[in-house]
């Protein structure tokens, strides 16, 4: 991991202490941009607040205010080791999702309980959440132990509580440290208020974390970002683009693209500016072109053919947490994110509801706010995908609701499609909603809310669909029509030649439709032959 920042993320319990524990060991370690501590000090004494140590990560007023961490603050620290990029992760219940964003990219983390709270629900679901984002490296730090006077017992209370919950999610932590922010107990040297504890410092534990090995042992995996061409000046390259995930790519290397299984070979890699790398390792933003040009889409995941494949399917069952404040239900529309790959998603069934604070299983056909569960989920199109045991970077997914991310999780195992259900001949669908299947494509989202309103008034079957785009969403797109719906999309980006000439979709463009009413629109609908409403 040479050249990179091992990302480790603080979380825990609201008011457990995390931003504290991390601004005294910036402190005590000569961390901190000169003038700092001083500057913070100054801002305490001008406001007549007691000074704290988490002020030096709390950069928001808000948070200042009211003492708790509410988005994620990334801190910059080394050792004599290595670098790091200390996240702190907020613990208040109400902001769990930005806890899972900071927390997503962590590869270790340092949990942290208050000495005279111990183990909080909040504790548990960190924990849970922690290990459904795939981190397995994680120390316990007890904070707070000035309030608990230094307790032996205390301490060994707690650790013994917590490693039985934790070894129920298949975690076995590095260890446990008393700690006291406020006081700088074992943060960074070892302490005489704890004589009872011979084990590592905190400081001491950052060097235990091991940095997961990229390029020698993972295979190589990159989701496609985009691709760019550069006609107008004659350039004739078709660059194929987005960043590594793992492993390493050379010239010359045989790639397959996934879940399509399109081959191909590694003409050049391409850099900007303009370099003569000849092979590019994770985390690097790469190009390349192909000897065979292909036809590919974005949120293809790209591989070596000498190297294990990830798998590809459409329903798979998954462990996810959920943040909505709508349950997860069979009776909604989602969309699922893996890398830069996206479609629909839908729940097919909760096969499992977990309580994250006694891990014990329930029933219920939803998942509710903060709980956890497994379930089994159809994709719109085929995914492709490692389990998280293989790579945590292929193996994460996000769910996405009205613009917002609704939960995430990681994927189990796969599982065979469905059976095909009996088919409906499209001209039963035409008498049952008294219109033909098309998609039609409007100029901007006041036009396409309108047009939608006016054709459900008339009993049309009918959906406006933000989010899927004319340009690269073909499949879904295709599916839905295929219900016989009217599918409404804006016309943002131009529709590919094979969107256009797909023999299952019917196509009708109003973005040019002169007055932009959507009355004048549902009759160009009846003049085409679509509408018989």
């Amino acid at each position: 991991m040479q050249g990179e920042k091992f990302p480790l993320v603080f979380a825990g319990h609201v008011d457990h202490g995390k931003s504290t524990i991390i601004g005294r060991l910036l402190s005590e370690t000569g961390s901190l941009p000169e003038g700092k501590l001083e500057a913070i000090k100054n801002y305490c004494k001008i406001n007549s607040r007691p000074f704290e140590y988490a002020f030096l990560i709390d950069a928001l007023k808000d948070e200042q205010s009211q003492g708790i961490t509410i988005d994620t603050a990334r801190v910059f620290f080394s050792t004599k080791k290595r670098d790091f990029v200390i996240i702190d992760a907020p613990g208040h219940i109400e902001f769990l999702k930005n806890m899972v964003t900071g927390a997503s990219r962590a590869e270790a983390a340092f949990l942290v309980i208050a000495a005279d709270e111990g183990v909080r629900e909040n504790s548990r679901r960190h924990g849970y959440m922690l290990s459904i984002l795939g981190i397995r490296q994680i120390v316990v730090l007890v904070n707070k132990m000035d309030l608990a006077g230094y307790s032996e017992e205390v301490f060994n209370k707690i650790r013994e509580e917590y490693s039985e919950f934790l070894s129920e999610i298949g975690i076995t932590p590095l260890g446990f440290v008393p700690v006291s922010g406020i006081n700088g107990v074992n943060i960074s040297v070892k302490s005489p208020e704890t004589p009872w504890y011979d084990g590592r410092t905190l400081y001491e534990f950052l060097d235990v974390f091991k940095a997961k090995e990229h390029s020698a042992k993972q295979p190589f995996r990159m989701f496609l970002q985009d691709i760019y061409r550069f006609t107008e000046s004659g350039d004739n390259r078709r660059i194929y683009a987005g960043t590594v995930s793992s492993g390493t790519l050379r010239e010359g290397d045989e790639v397959v693209f996934y879940p399509s299984g399109k081959k191909s070979r590694i003409a050049k890699i391409e850099t900007f500016p303009e370099s003569t790398k000849t092979s590019v390792e994770a985390g690097a933003a790469a190009g390349f072109t192909l000897t065979e040009q292909i036809y590919a889409v974005r949120g293809e995941l790209v591989a070596k053919s000498d190297e294990p494949a990830p798998i590809s399917a459409t329903r798979f069952k998954a462990a996810v947490f959920w943040l909505g404040s709508e349950p997860l239900s069979k009776n909604h529309a989602y969309f699922i994110k893996i890398g830069t790959a996206r479609t629909t998603l839908r729940l097919v069934e909760v096969t499992k509801l977990i309580d994250t604070s006694s891990l014990e299983s329930k029933s219920g056909s939803e998942v509710g706010k903060f709980e956890a569960a497994e379930c089994i989920f159809e994709a719109g199109k085929p995914l492709a995908f490692d389990l998280i045991g293989d790579n945590q970077e292929t193996g994460r997914f996000v769910i996405v609701g009205d613009y917002e991310i609704r939960g995430g999780g990681i994927i189990l195992k796969p599982l065979s499609d469905a059976p095909s259900a009996v088919k409906i001949d499209e001209s039963v669908r035409e008498r049952r909603f008294g219109h033909k299947a098309a998609v039609i494509t409007v100029k901007d989202e006041d036009s396409a809310i309108e047009l939608e309103k006016n054709l459900f008034a008339l009993g049309a079957f009918v959906c406006y669909f933000p989010d899927l785009d004319v340009a690269q969403d073909l499949h879904e797109i295709e599916l839905l029509a295929r219900s016989g719906m009217l599918v409404i999309v804006k016309s943002g980006n131009e529709p590919s030649e094979t969107f256009r000439n797909s023999k299952n979709l019917i196509f009708m463009n109003l973005s040019e439709d002169k007055n932009g009413s959507a009355e004048a629109a549902v009759n160009e609908l009846r003049t085409a032959g679509i509408l018989g409403l």
